[in-house]
């Protein structure tokens, strides 16, 4: 069975730093791109970074570039989204999706109507 598993939400102060996992289950990181969203309370889901299938090569949305790292771990399956230097506009559920189908293989050419396998979320509420 296909799944995808996040954790490591979690109240954090503004500029500290957390860690979300999202294992694989039923398929490998070299089949699919994996990608991190996040949705805030009133508003759209969005991209914040996306990691193609095959290689560490990762792409991000600009409000994150320099403070937001995605990387894999092919032994555990893993694909992490470390956070630093956070804000409170960062708060959200973060989600990571992957496409089953594998239709596209490049983070910077998939469409986000393509990720059809969801996680069940994970909570970052950034406060003091």
């Amino acid at each position: 069975q296909l799944q995808l598993v996040e954790s490591g939400g979690g109240l954090v102060q503004p500029g500290g730093s957390l860690r979300l996992s999202c294992v694989l289950s039923g398929f490998t990181l070299d089949y699919s791109v994996i990608a991190w969203f996040r949705q805030a309370p009133g508003k759209e889901r969005e991209r914040v970074s996306c990691i193609n299938a095959g290689d560490d090569y990762a792409t991000y949305t600009d409000s994150v570039k320099g403070r937001f790292t995605t990387s894999r771990d092919k032994a555990k399956n893993t694909v992490y989204l470390q956070m630093i230097s956070v804000q409170p506009e960062d708060t959200g559920t973060y989600y990571c999706a992957a496409d089953k189908l594998g239709v596209e293989r490049n983070c910077g050419l998939i469409r986000d109507r393509y990720f059809d396998l969801w996680g069940q979320g994970t909570l970052v509420t950034v406060s003091s």
